[in-house]
């Protein structure tokens, strides 16, 4: 008897153990964290903005005298107009172009340092981990908006000649991505650095190094593979950082030049001096900041919980 229901419950553990794990992943956000897949719907929402932004946009970012000045939101301005006529809404949807860009650039730096930094260092160990730990302290320990303003003061009005001198991939914006990129990649690959200790310890480890495979072989097959779960966490979790991290730069006025619309250029400049006047110039770019901020950490959340090892139950 006992055998026979073994041999009925074979082919569906058989088919859960054939299901890949994007399948599985998604199949469980779904299931059990709809919060995380409502953001992971708002996410898409966003970056379909900045894919096709310029046909959704029924005005141009800059286009002056798209509507009567400071007119109230209405059907043909859905987020109203600025001080010099522009549509809030045309400029919300051009502006998360920027965003996303800018925020998903840094995050892949961010996670190429990370990946590098923590595997080595925790791979390696010895003086290599020593050297490189206390170089992430003192890195860390530098107050981070300082950090950030001082490279945007130092590369303000300066071009790299292979860089446009304007536009999205400007000087100015690929500094902030690299800036931001290096900033969240240090501080993350403490995390790394721990799951690769774990993995180096691991049994499967030492079973490679007896037959004789080599520091190459087993960072690409064994420990790369093994961290990837918290990697795509912190980069999901950091994407909604260095947007906001965008936003305030901007809203200081170091960071996206004045002609190229960001959510946070949005709420610094004329926002401020016609808040009370006018205040869904203000209500448009905030609550796609923190919409977009909070979706990615939501869904940050989720997969945390849905690619940790030790609560995956199929």
């Amino acid at each position: 008897m006992a055998q026979s229901v073994a041999l009925d419950v074979l082919p569906e553990l058989q088919r859960t153990r054939r299901l890949p794990l994007y399948v599985d992943v998604f199949r469980r956000l779904v299931k059990e964290k709809p919060l995380g897949f409502a953001s992971a719907i708002i996410v898409l929402v966003f970056f379909a903005m900045a894919v096709i932004g310029p046909s959704i946009a029924p005005f141009g970012a800059n286009e002056l005298g798209a509507g009567q000045r400071l007119s109230a939101p209405s059907l043909g301005h859905l987020m109203g107009t600025d001080n010099l006529g522009r549509d809030v809404f045309s400029r919300v949807v051009y502006g998360a172009r920027v965003s996303m860009t800018i925020g998903f650039l840094a995050v892949l730096v961010s996670t190429v340092i990370g990946l590098t930094v923590g595997v080595v260092s925790g791979y390696f160990g010895g003086a290599i981990d020593m050297l490189t730990q206390r170089l992430v302290d003192a890195f860390i320990a530098f107050p981070a908006l300082v950090f950030l303003l001082a490279l945007a003061a130092v590369f303000r009005g300066h071009a790299i000649p292979v860089l446009p001198k304007s536009g999205l991939f400007s000087t100015s914006n690929v500094v902030l991505m690299v800036s931001v990129g290096l900033l969240l990649g240090v501080s993350s690959s403490r995390i790394i650095r721990s799951a690769t200790i774990t993995v180096k310890n691991s049994t499967y480890m030492e079973a490679s190094r007896a037959i004789g495979c080599g520091h190459m072989r087993m960072i690409m097959v064994h420990v790369l593979p093994n961290v990837m779960p918290p990697t795509i966490t912190l980069a999901t979790l950091g994407l909604g950082t260095a947007i906001l991290i965008e936003a305030s730069l901007s809203f200081l006025g170091l960071g996206v030049p004045p002609d190229t619309p960001t959510w946070g250029g949005m709420l610094s400049r004329e926002a401020r001096s016609w808040m009370t006047q006018a205040p869904w110039m203000a209500l448009g770019p905030g609550i796609a900041l923190s919409l977009a901020v909070f979706a990615f950490n939501m869904l940050g959340d989720a997969m945390r919980d849905l690619l940790d090892p030790r609560l995956r139950t199929s």
